[in-house]
């Protein structure tokens, strides 16, 4: 079953995640505990033989090895291996919880375009949510151990009501070398199409919509059984597989505590301050939290890699089945036509309705709505800021040229850069200054003053040669 913790963490608080490391059901210590307890052993073992068993000779020679392991695990990428590889395989876990079909559109469609409330009505409504059903039981059946187990053979299927005996023999005279999940699909637009032809559904554009929602359907039964067919590639889990293993088998020697080299202090690990002088831990903490937590993050894609299996936190694949029949037939059989009387709600009169509130929750009603982010930006208090204007078509002339000369540096002296205009080449650039700029409503102005403001624009920007 897979484990909900949703409403433990649905408050931020002071020890919020601690309550959830005491779980065992979906735990990492229930993953990883095995792993754990080997490479404790093995690092206890060399250490046992190192200090009891190895002669000072060998002693020397064991503490180079190990100094060269050490070294040497430093030098694999565990953190972007494993990391990427995580991130990948979590992405492909969540879209294939998306990709599992449910028939929730399909079924208020059904029950919307199939029309009739005689047996004949509710047989076609019934027989074209079951083959929906039916669609998705044989693709599960495929992908989920789960499923197989509770429906190991076809026989199993028709005794769970997802298929005739008629129906079976139907579906096995069909010789195909693939996986015949998509026959039930089929079924379905034949009966919609007869449908439409009897006038159970009335119309074109609803036997369009109902074989469009039938689609999406298929395509995600279709997307649900690719998932299974092409896994993530296996150079790429052995590479990260093997990146692990050998870091993990590297730290087993080079994570010892053995003799320091000659004028140097004893090696630790990590690495001693020289506070620490010469301490001879025997349990190496810093190791064994790095293997929980590098071998954690590769169990962790070992479970969720393949999400249709029987772990913990593995989908319901059972339960899913169970609820999309039974919503599904409920939705197009007991719920057709079965409509509450309509009457009138209870903010008939009101213009502004509002729900009420309880006292946990009054507080809520008193905080403002949100309207923007600039709602209540404070704009400058002078009027003249606020007016609105508009360039002179006639006073703004042309744009000003942009210079660059960072360009004209490569293209060399005597090329002129393309951002400079051969009309304006030469000139000085007069900016736009705000006398320029004439107010709305004033087109019809004095003619005099527009042609001082000329006068004084042709002063200010006469035609000489750019200086140096």
């Amino acid at each position: 079953m897979t484990v909900s913790y949703t409403l433990k963490v649905a408050e931020a608080r002071f020890g919020g995640f601690s309550g959830l490391l005491l779980r065992w059901r979906g735990s990492i210590y229930k993953l990883l505990y095995k792993e754990f307890l080997l490479f404790s052993a093995l690092y206890a073992i060399l250490s046992i033989a190192y200090r009891l068993l190895l002669t000072q000779e060998q002693k020397h020679v064991y503490a180079q090895v190990a100094r060269y392991c050490n070294r040497s695990a430093e030098l694999i990428p565990l953190s972007f291996v494993l990391g990427f590889y995580v991130t990948l395989v979590v992405n492909r876990w969540w879209s294939q919880y998306t990709s599992i079909p449910l028939p929730d559109q399909l079924m208020c469609v059904i029950s919307a375009s199939v029309h009739g409330v005689d047996q004949r009505g509710r047989l076609l409504r019934r027989t074209l949510i079951r083959y929906a059903n039916l669609a998705s039981v044989l693709v599960l059946r495929s992908v989920s151990t789960r499923v197989l187990k509770r429906f190991p053979t076809m026989e199993h299927v028709v005794d769970a009501g997802f298929m005739s005996q008629e129906e079976r023999k139907k579906f096995e005279s069909l010789k195909s070398d693939f996986n015949k999940y998509w026959v039930p699909c089929v079924w379905f637009t034949n009966l919609a199409a007869q449908a439409r032809k009897d006038g159970r559904i009335r119309d074109d554009i609803a036997l369009c919509l109902l074989l469009e929602e039938l689609n999406k359907y298929r395509a995600k039964c279709s997307m649900l059984f690719h998932y299974d067919w092409i896994s993530i590639p296996l150079v790429y889990t052995q590479v990260v597989t093997i990146a692990v293993y050998s870091f993990f088998a590297l730290t087993l020697v080079g994570r010892q505590f053995v003799e320091p080299e000659a004028g140097t202090e004893k090696l630790q690990e990590p690495e001693p301050s020289p506070a620490l002088g010469n301490l001879d831990m025997y349990v190496p903490l810093t190791t064994l939290l790095q293997f929980f937590f590098y071998a954690g993050w590769l169990k962790v894609a070992e479970q969720i890699i393949n999400p249709f299996g029987e772990d913990d936190d593995d989908f319901e694949t059972n339960q899913l089945i169970d609820r999309n029949l039974q919503v599904s037939l409920l939705s197009v059989d007991d719920m057709y036509q079965n409509l509450p009387p309509a009457e009138k709600d209870a903010y008939w009169d009101e213009d502004q309705p509002q729900p009420p509130y309880t006292v946990a929750t009054a507080a809520d009603s008193l905080r403002p709505s949100f309207l923007g982010s600039t709602f209540n930006l404070r704009m400058s208090d002078e009027l003249e800021q606020s007016v609105q204007v508009e360039l002179s078509p006639r006073l703004a002339g042309p744009a000003p040229a942009m210079q660059t000369p960072l360009l004209s540096r490569f293209l060399g002296a005597s090329a002129p850069s393309p951002a400079i205009s051969l009309r304006n080449f030469g000139r000085r650039v007069v900016p736009r200054t705000p006398h320029l700029l004439r107010f709305r409503g004033e087109e019809g102005g004095d003619s005099e003053t527009a042609e001082r403001i000329e006068e004084e624009t042709v002063a200010e920007s006469p035609d000489e040669p750019l200086g140096p």
